[in-house]
């Protein structure tokens, strides 16, 4: 009996860091065996501060980091096969799946969404992919 391989990773873009300058030890996405596993995202600017308060500006944000990030791979948004949602105030569901109909179009891909609280103060949303990606 042969040994088994490893598993080929690629970890994608560098850990986040937040306003406070505290690194978040995670990669933002590991490409393997063709999927890539996108981290949870936040609705944060370039340095780390969320960009508004309102659930329906923090989906967007949210999605548009997604979308760097999956372009970075040589991926895209219409190559998400499943997204996991985590929003901390039920009443937002409406906004954020109107937002999530206007960027993923008539084809969006599968998902979950729980209600739970989030480590980081004034957070609404927090979306984690997983999305078709050579």
């Amino acid at each position: 009996m042969s040994p088994k391989q490893p598993l080929q990773l690629e970890r994608i873009g560098q850990p986040p860091q937040l306003a406070d300058g505290r690194v978040i030890p995670l990669s933002p996405a590991v490409r393997a065996q063709g999927l890539l596993f996108v981290s949870g995202q936040l609705g944060l600017d370039d340095h780390g501060q969320l960009i508004a308060s309102d659930a329906a500006t923090q989906t967007r944000q949210t999605l548009k980091r997604i979308e760097h990030i999956l372009e970075q791979a040589g991926s895209g948004l219409s190559n998400i096969i499943k997204a996991t949602i985590w929003i901390t105030d039920k009443a937002d569901f409406a906004a954020i799946n109107q937002v999530w109909a206007e960027v993923l179009g008539a084809h969006p891909p599968a998902r979950s969404t729980v209600v739970s609280e989030l480590l980081i103060p004034g957070a609404r949303i927090e979306v984690e992919v997983i999305a078709a990606g050579q």
